[in-house]
């Protein structure tokens, strides 16, 4: 069973380009980051950079998100913005090229904040045939495009595995799947193991933290094990995103077995 280390929640008292190393050393040799560059279309030198450091330590890249706008100022993505439309689509051939480069195949879509300017159904449409674009950029290099509901922002608008769900059917594309996060799932009152029970085996990704809090496993009430182990059972091959809040020692707790699949020595 594998696992990705999230490097844009993780190890961020670290320099963007000395993360890839630090998850080496913890013991794993996969990680996923949120977009890691300033903007949709970052230098060649800043490109190449980024991917350097995956190579030289050894560290496969599971997962990038697209440019979703300013984070930490609280942006949520650019999907169904209407006036950040060409932000979007001028970030797609940058992104399918990182993918391209590294052997990452999974790009995570983050739908957006409602803008009180337009309405709900505008912003809808341009969000399917935004990610109807995306799924259609990363299918030449057999790409699939993670759509994610999402907890602690009132206006966006994807809560559920249903919300995203029902959109993805909209776009009617193939390479667009639902990106469960649990920890996401359950701060929003979802049913975890239902969600699970119906769609593991189209799951386009797993991401998970405890709750509440979104600490490391093993912090909150999370049966994460069961969910993880299920999901598996039902269809689900991919990796496990690691995407809890920084602490001390971050993985520290792998040594206790809270989760299936780790060997003892990961997290060293």
């Amino acid at each position: 069973m594998t696992y990705t280390v999230n490097c844009s929640i993780l190890l961020t008292e670290l320099p963007l380009l000395d993360r890839a190393r630090a998850v080496r050393e913890a013991g794993f040799d996969q990680a996923e980051f949120w977009w890691p560059f300033a903007s949709s279309t970052p230098a060649a030198d800043e490109i190449e950079a980024f991917e350097a450091s995956l190579r030289d330590a050894g560290v496969s890249l599971t997962g990038l998100n697209f440019n979703a706008g300013d984070m930490p100022g609280g942006e949520r993505g650019l999907v169904s913005l209407p006036n950040r439309e060409q932000e979007f689509v001028d970030n797609l051939d940058v992104v399918t090229g990182i993918g391209e480069r590294t052997g990452c195949r999974a790009f995570n879509a983050l739908y957006g904040l409602r803008d009180a300017e337009f309405t709900p159904e505008q912003q809808d449409e341009i969000a399917v045939e935004q990610l109807a674009r995306a799924a259609d950029a990363v299918a030449r290099i057999d790409g699939t495009v993670l759509l994610e509901p999402v907890s602690g922002a009132e206006e966006y608008p994807l809560k559920t595995a249903a919300d995203a769900l029902a959109v993805i059917e909209k776009t009617g594309r193939s390479n667009i799947k639902l990106l469960a996060d649990f920890y996401h799932l359950a701060a929003n009152g979802d049913d975890v193991p239902a969600v699970i029970e119906a769609h593991a085996a189209e799951f386009g990704h797993i991401q998970i933290a405890d709750f509440p809090g979104r600490g490391a496993p093993g912090t909150g009430d999370l049966p994460l094990a069961e969910w993880i182990t299920r999901s598996r059972e039902l269809g689900y091959q991919g990796p496990i995103g690691l995407e809890y809040k920084q602490a001390e020692d971050p993985f520290g707790w792998v040594a206790q077995g809270l989760l299936p699949g780790l060997p003892a020595e990961t997290g060293r």
